[in-house]
Formats: structure tokens, C-alpha cells, sequence
């Protein structure tokens, strides 16, 4: 007999999403197919695959241990997720001379399909860091008699929503600072920096509207910018490493001595992002809003603004803000209403009665005289009087300094 070969050995995945693209959350049934083409025939003691979920951190430090003597020390440190053992073909224990333990599989092409629950638990979202990865994937095995396993694997995204339709996430950042240059003991005056956001929760591709006011009362030329950076926090063996890297940014317009910039709603728009991640015991990731002026030759004045990038976006009727007054201010708009100003003057009699409807209600009224008591005749009459006329202006003013003496301990008016 002629052994055949295997052409192909693929894990394909059924996605979720119209993008073909593998993600999944906790509690979701991870299905796929185990793809397996071959020519001719072979013969197969199992075909295994394994699910696995791992958080992993490693980094290295070198240490000095005295004179001319240094090491290394590694710090590493995982957090298991998921670990999901599966048989395909076979069974569990695999058998070189048990004939009839051995699976035929024919020309052509096979699919073994297979299902895996992820658990219900937060899992860590998908991340690619510079001291640290949380990777989910499945891993096939091929096992055949007197041939190596052949193996595959292929990794699948796991995203931990983050709802930002919350009211921690909502809610207003702001925040005010400033700052006075010396120089030996010469000083200038402060430059002072007041910036405000509209939530703290954004997701990526939405763009970040800035609120600012800089005050430069300084004798330097100064420049106004804005940053987004992402904090990456590594964890192991009771140590921490941490990376910042930027992810977008903006600049305004120099800003010479005694002048002031306003950003009235400045867009600076978040790039796509990794979402946050808070629930990993080993891995953090982070974002935040840098508002700040460049100062030459000193310490930049900055604020710093915190942000979580979510996955689910900002609800249509989602109110921008935890504050009631802006609820109720949208729930006004919506019913088209708005409060005025200063309160309206009612309108005129004589657009609401006309001459004519009075004076037919008390031709009704005397009609009906002989009917009625003497008090509800004048009922009739007397709804239709007119109101007292409207005015801003009291027309009885209080007349207690015509009326009263003026007390002996009260001061004069200037």
C-alpha cells in the first residue's frame, strides 16, 4: 500500500462578525473546524487540540554583585485564563501496535469540527506589549504511527468589553494649573493652563474635544499642546516596569508674552488602540490626556487627564454627562422645550374674548334668570370679566416711609 501525504493541516475558525476576523468574549462558544487535505490514504492514531488563554510578563535587569561581577536577573510572572483539552480522532492514550486503534482518513479533503466555551469570568483583552502579551489560541495535533505529531496553531482575539455608557466613565475631567518661571532671582509672571473634557470614556476612532484656556504672563514665547499616551505596567516577583509610548498628539499656536489662547472644542482624534485593560493582575494598560504648555529652557506646566478607552461606543441618547442638570437639560431639548429667560407677559384679553362672546354670555345669563338662584346668575357674568391688567411695576408700593418712623439704629442711605 502506498502511504499518502498530507497536503494541508489548518484550524479555521467560524467568526462572529460580518469581518471574518476571530473575536470572541467571555462566555462565547469558540467553534471551528480542524481542516486536514491529504493524497492518497494514511492512518491516525489521534488528532488532539488544545485551547489555551495566557497572560505572560517577562523582563530581565542586569545587577551588580560587587567588584567586577555582575548577573541577570529574569522576572517573569503568567495568569492561566483558559486550558481546554479536546479529542478529535483516537483516544486518549495513543498505541503504536493497537491496529485497531488506528483512523483511516481517505483522499481529500476533512473537517473535524470542534466548540470550546470560554469561561464567564473577565478575561484579559488581547495585548501585544513590550514585556508582556495576553494571547488566546487553539492548538492542533496530528499524531500517525512511527511519524512525528505534526502540529498547527492558531490564535483568536479576546476582547473584555468596557461599556463607557456608565457614569464614572461620563463624567466631566478637568483640571487648572500654573506655574512662575525664575531665573537666579529674577521672576516673571505664571503661565497659567485650565483644560476640561467632555467624558472619560472614549472608544477608538471617536475624537476627543478640548477645552482649554493658557495664559502666558511670562516674558518666554510659549506653545500649547495636547497628547494622548498609553501606560503599559508590567508586574512580577513584586516588581514593576513601566512603558509610556504615544499614541496621537496636537499643537497650537505660539504664544508670545501677555497673550492667551482658548480652545473652544479642539479635536484630536484617538487612533485605533488596544482597549484598556484593569483587571489583569499582571498587566495594566492604560491612557490618558496630556494638556500642556512647551516651555523653552524649563519644565513644561501639564496637566494630566485620565482616560479608558472602551469597546462599546457612546450611546445615541446616552447623556454626555453624570450631571442632572445636563440630563435634564437634554431631556428639555428633546421635548423641544427650553427655559426662558425672564418670564413672559400674558397674553391680551381681547385675543383670548372677544367683545361678541361676552356680551352673548350675558344675554345667556339673563335669559335664564328666572331659572336660577340670584347668585348663579352672576357666575357666568363674572367669568368672562377681564383679568387685571399686567405689569413689572407693583402698583401698591410699600408705603412704610410714609407710614413708619425710621428706626433710630438704622444708617442713613448714601
Amino acid at each position: 500500500m502506498v502511504l499518502g501525504k498530507v497536503k494541508s493541516f489548518t484550524v479555521n475558525y467560524d467568526c462572529l462578525n460580518d469581518s471574518n476576523v476571530p473575536v470572541f468574549s467571555s462566555g462565547d462558544s469558540v467553534s471551528g473546524r480542524v481542516v486536514i487535505e491529504v493524497t492518497g490514504e494514511i492512518r491516525v492514531k489521534s488528532l488532539k487540540i488544545h485551547a489555551k488563554g495566557l497572560a505572560k510578563v517577562r523582563w530581565t535587569e542586569s545587577r551588580n554583585a560587587g567588584s567586577n561581577t555582575a548577573y541577570t536577573q529574569n522576572y517573569t510572572e503568567e495568569v492561566e485564563y483558559l486550558n481546554h483539552r479536546d479529542i478529535l480522532i483516537g483516544h486518549e492514550r495513543d498505541e503504536d501496535n493497537c491496529e485497531e486503534c488506528l483512523t483511516t482518513i481517505h483522499s481529500g479533503r476533512h473537517e473535524y469540527a470542534f466548540s470550546i466555551e470560554l469561561p464567564q469570568i473577565p478575561l484579559a483583552t488581547s495585548f501585544e506589549g513590550k514585556h508582556g502579551s495576553v494571547r488566546y489560541w487553539v492548538k492542533a495535533e496530528l499524531h500517525r504511527p512511527w511519524l512525528l505529531p505534526m502540529k498547527v496553531k492558531k490564535e483568536f482575539t479576546v476582547f473584555e468589553h468596557i461599556d463607557i455608557n456608565t457614569p464614572l466613565l461620563l463624567s466631566p475631567q478637568a483640571g487648572t494649573k500654573d506655574k512662575t518661571l525664575c531665573c537666579w532671582f529674577c521672576t516673571s509672571g505664571p503661565i497659567s493652563l485650565s483644560a476640561k473634557i467632555e467624558r472619560k470614556g472614549y472608544t477608538p476612532g471617536e475624537s476627543i474635544q478640548i477645552f482649554a484656556e493658557i495664559e502666558n504672563c511670562s516674558s518666554r514665547v510659549v506653545m500649547p499642546k495636547a497628547a494622548i499616551y498609553q501606560t503599559q505596567t508590567f508586574f512580577a516577583k513584586g516588581k514593576m516596569k513601566e512603558v509610556k509610548q504615544l499614541v496621537a498628539n496636537l499643537r497650537g499656536e505660539s504664544l508670545s508674552s501677555g497673550k492667551t489662547e482658548t480652545w473652544n472644542g479642539k479635536m484630536l482624534k484617538i487612533p485605533p488602540v488596544s482597549p484598556s485593560i484593569l483587571d489583569c493582575s499582571i498587566i495594566r494598560v492604560e491612557y490618558s490626556l496630556m494638556v500642556y504648555v512647551d516651555i523653552p529652557g524649563a519644565v513644561n506646566l501639564s496637566l494630566n487627564l485620565p482616560l479608558v478607552i472602551g469597546t462599546i461606543p457612546l450611546h445615541p441618547f446616552g447623556s454626555r454627562t453624570s450631571s442632572v442638570s445636563s440630563q435634564c437639560s437634554m431631556a428639555m431639548n428633546w421635548l423641544g422645550m427650553s427655559l426662558p429667560e425672564r418670564p413672559e407677559a400674558p397674553p391680551n384679553y381681547a385675543e383670548i374674548i372677544t367683545e361678541e362672546q361676552r356680551q352673548n354670555n350675558l344675554e345667556q345669563s339673563v335669559a335664564r334668570n328666572e331659572c336660577e338662584g340670584p347668585l348663579l346668575t352672576y357666575i357666568p357674568e363674572f367669568r368672562f370679566q377681564p383679568p387685571p391688567l399686567y405689569s413689572e411695576i407693583d402698583p401698591n408700593p410699600n408705603q412704610l416711609n410714609g407710614t413708619e418712623q425710621r428706626r433710630p439704629d438704622m444708617c442713613p442711605s448714601r
